[in-house]
């Protein structure tokens, strides 16, 4: 079996497998096919694929393999190239996405999408979404640092004392909790919202303050995901929220809903009354934002506050972040990859089924399934 890593277009430069995981896929008895200059803007050159095994191809021969690998999908016309015995595994957005869904239905063809992966014990090795979130979280918070006007930690100097910077994170998931970290050993005092409940413990166990809204729907069976809330436990967290953000030198949205837009938590008036030089982070961005003056990928001062809205953060750390994201990817294809070397699409895996979305016309993952055709399964 081939399998194509291909070379990421406009502003991305991650890369889906570092060197290191293909020499571990090759190990499996497949064959790898990297497209020249993969993994460049990651800072591994074509060498060094070639010294992990792999052979270096050209665009089109890539888009030939038998899985093809990316982290953005490929453009329209070269999904439209694939033939139904070819599997595509990239991120999809597939909650959000029905259009691009329907157009795999139509073409027929084999996707996984990896931010659909499960959030189970067992998948743990191949979250993709908490591993790029612990990079967003920490990124986020160096980010506002340095677009801040003030110092994070307290300092005592001749010329008198600086008291530390007050940061709130709204949403305590996998960036939240990394942002709340890093701010906390820049020497921050920390602050962190979030809707569910298991989340105070871990916050306070980071050394923050929980700001604790009465009244939180908790859905146990969202996965480790928040849920929608009622329109007066809204009122609620608006209020409390305002409160604590006028208080606040720095604000980290992290707060999401997968298939849904971003909840606003972040007002106009909000902004309007906050500090004349805070940074709010929104890394909810292009799914609307927890900030109601968030701009996706643009940088904007409104009313004396920097507002940054960047969902793509990871991006910008792509060492490490394409580390994280090709042993993912690799511990996945274990699952998929037969001890011959070929293609085993085992669908009473669990990970294999509902990270799949579409297989010969239908969809595979429940989750994709109810929430874009939600009468079909309801």
């Amino acid at each position: 079996m081939t399998i194509g890593l291909l070379k990421e277009s406009g502003e991305e430069n991650r890369v889906a497998l570092l060197p290191e995981s293909v020499k571990n896929l090759i190990s499996l008895k497949v064959s790898i096919w990297v497209e020249s200059k993969a993994g460049e803007k990651a800072f591994a050159s074509d060498e060094d694929y070639e010294a992990a095994g792999a052979k270096i191809c050209g665009r089109a021969e890539t888009l030939q393999a038998d899985v093809v690998l990316g982290i953005q999908q490929p453009l329209d016309s070269e999904i439209d190239s694939l033939k139904e015995s070819q599997v595509l595994i990239c991120l999809f957005q597939p909650l959000s996405n029905k259009i691009l869904v329907e157009s795999f239905l139509k073409k027929g063809i084999t996707t996984f999408s990896m931010d659909n992966v499960p959030r189970t014990t067992r998948a743990q090795a191949m979250d993709i979404l908490s591993s790029m979130a612990t990079v967003a979280g920490y990124k986020a918070v160096l980010l506002a640092a340095s677009h801040s006007p003030r110092f994070f930690p307290m300092f005592m100097t001749a010329a008198g004392s600086i008291i530390p910077s007050k940061v709130l994170v709204l949403g305590a998931g996998v960036a939240g909790l990394q942002a709340i970290a890093t701010a906390r050993r820049l020497g921050a005092v920390v602050e962190a919202f979030d809707v569910r409940a298991a989340a105070e413990e871990e916050v306070k166990s980071l050394g923050a303050k929980f700001v604790k809204v009465e009244g939180a729907q908790d859905d146990k069976g969202a996965g480790g995901y928040a849920v929608e809330q009622t329109e007066e436990y809204k009122a609620k967290q608006q209020a409390l929220i305002q409160e604590h953000a006028k208080k606040s030198n720095i604000i980290i949205c992290t707060a999401q809903i997968p298939g849904r837009k971003a909840p606003l938590l972040i007002t106009e008036d909000t902004v309007k009354n906050m500090a004349s030089g805070s940074v709010i982070v929104d890394l909810a961005a292009s799914s609307g934002g927890n900030c109601q003056l968030t701009e996706n990928n643009k940088i904007c001062l409104k009313e004396g506050v920097t507002i940054i809205g960047d969902s793509n953060l990871p991006s910008s750390m792509p060492m490490d972040a394409s580390k994280m994201y090709g042993k993912n990817m690799v511990n996945f294809l274990k699952l998929i990859i037969s001890p011959e070397g070929d293609l085993n699409l085992n669908w009473d895996d669990d990970i294999v089924l509902n990270t799949c979305v579409t297989h010969q016309g239908q969809i595979q993952s429940s989750r994709v399934k109810s929430i874009l055709y939600p009468s079909e399964t309801a």
